[in-house]
């Protein structure tokens, strides 16, 4: 049977044919896959944790063989080797959100970033706004059926293995077997390598003194039963350290990672008050430490989702209760968000800001919350502005912005007025940027704003 008639074939033939001796004669050794690479494709890896790190190494080894080859992804956590100066010529990188040792190849031009929604990938490569033509990602070992877990990193990886015009899969037994929509079966595949490398790990950040002041306001936002949305860093784990005393949670988030563990050990996140998903834990991508890999393998609480469907506002504003948790870069007076860029820089990307702050917002009882600490990390310009840096993109509109906390207050903007934003914007800045905050206040609004 032909590889392309076993992937047309009826979910039943996955069990007649030998799926054995299909995925022995298509593993290959690293270089052997790599040579399927053709000059001028868009080869699209794994995203996060799923990123083929063997195929990628191998792949900048044998840069020489390439010309003019795009490799776009999301967030990307391995050395990247493929990025470093003087391989512009053989590989350029299409960033669909900006990290690690991609920003460095943006800000010398040698690589390109493209503004996307997450959950709008899998649609670009669908209808052809983004065409695949290899797809490589990591994969657990097969099951006795002929099936590996695309583990964790489910989101774009699904509909990359449908689309893609070739896909490679690094089999990995370090990968994780999570539940959902997280099963591909080999006759999908069109080769395999192997490794056995660890997979990617993310330290547990270091909570500062404001951290914990702002997950204090949050935490109090917080009520039994609610669904909780929230990502990787200081922020998100200081408000779940004061969830403690909390009955009830439940998650539906575009990503996990260890902060949430203590209270899944504690059953105080335990879904039962979903609307949908009742009971699961519902992601599309997780990354953290080897711990929590080892507490989502095999677990059926977790149920991984595909980002069209996880981060999709209308499947989100299903649950009641919603609280979304965002962090961003800096906020005007009118309440518009920029997440994702200092002016024209690019330092990171929209990601599922939007989503879930729209789902938040649609759903019954929810509440958007975008946190942020009031000045830079050296204390000599404030993070809460007049006007947003010249270039910047907004991220959330200020019409669909809700809560903004910061280590000193809360500020509940949905439905107010552009002048009571900018006073209760003001009023969470920092101390010493007030005055100046109001001076501006005075001039747009014609009034002496009293300062506390």
């Amino acid at each position: 049977m032909s590889v392309s008639a076993v992937k047309t074939a009826p979910d039943q033939i996955k069990y007649i044919f030998d799926w054995r001796a299909y995925y022995t004669s298509h593993t290959m050794t690293p270089e052997q896959a790599v040579t399927l690479i053709q000059d001028g494709d868009r080869v699209v890896f794994g995203h996060a944790v799923g990123e083929p790190i063997i195929f990628q190494r191998t792949m900048a080894r044998m840069a020489e063989k390439f010309h003019g080859v795009e490799v776009a992804h999301m967030v990307y956590l391995g050395s990247g080797e493929y990025l470093k100066p003087g391989m512009e010529e053989h590989f350029r990188h299409n960033a669909l959100f900006v990290g690690g040792p991609a920003r460095k190849a943006i800000a010398e031009h040698r690589a390109d970033y493209t503004p996307a929604f997450f959950s709008d990938v899998p649609h670009m490569f669908r209808n052809g706004e983004l065409p695949v033509d290899v797809f490589a990602f990591t994969c657990s070992t097969p099951d006795e059926r002929g099936y590996v877990s695309i583990g964790l990193s489910c989101d774009y990886t699904w509909e990359g293995v449908k689309s893609a015009k070739t896909v490679i899969a690094e089999v990995n037994p370090n990968m994780p077997r999570t539940f959902g929509e997280s099963f591909v079966h080999v006759s999908e595949i069109d080769a395999f390598i192997q490794s056995w490398e660890p997979l990617p790990e993310s330290a547990p950040p270091n909570i500062t003194e404001e951290d914990e002041k702002i997950g204090r306001y949050i935490a109090d936002l917080v009520r039994d039963g609610d669904c909780l949305q929230l990502g990787i860093g200081a922020v998100p784990d200081a408000v779940l350290s004061f969830l403690g005393d909390k009955k009830n949670l439940g998650i539906h988030s575009e990503m996990i990672s260890d902060g949430v563990l203590p209270l899944l050990e504690r059953g105080i996140i335990n879904g039962k008050c979903k609307q949908r998903d009742i009971g699961k834990v519902s992601v599309t991508f997780l990354m953290g430490t080897r711990k929590l890999y080892e507490y989502v393998d095999g677990n059926p609480m977790i149920n991984m989702l595909p980002v069209d469907v996880c981060n999709n506002p209308a499947v989100i504003c299903q649950n009641d209760n919603v609280v979304s948790i965002n962090s961003c870069v800096e906020v005007d007076l009118q309440g518009q968000v920029c997440a994702e860029a200092i002016g024209l820089k690019q330092i990171s990307g929209i990601g599922g800001q939007m989503d879930f702050v729209r789902g938040a917002n649609l759903s019954k009882g929810g509440r958007s919350i975008i946190a942020l600490h009031s000045t830079t990390r050296d204390g000599k310009t404030s993070k809460i502005v007049p006007i947003l840096t010249t270039g910047a993109p907004v991220t959330t509109g200020r019409c669909d912005v809700n809560y903004i906390v910061t280590e000193f207050g809360v500020a509940q903007l949905r439905g107010q007025t552009l002048k009571e934003r900018a006073k209760r914007l003001i009023a969470i800045a920092h101390p010493d940027f007030r005055p100046e905050l109001a001076e501006e206040y005075a001039k747009r609004f014609g009034e002496t704003l009293e300062l506390n």
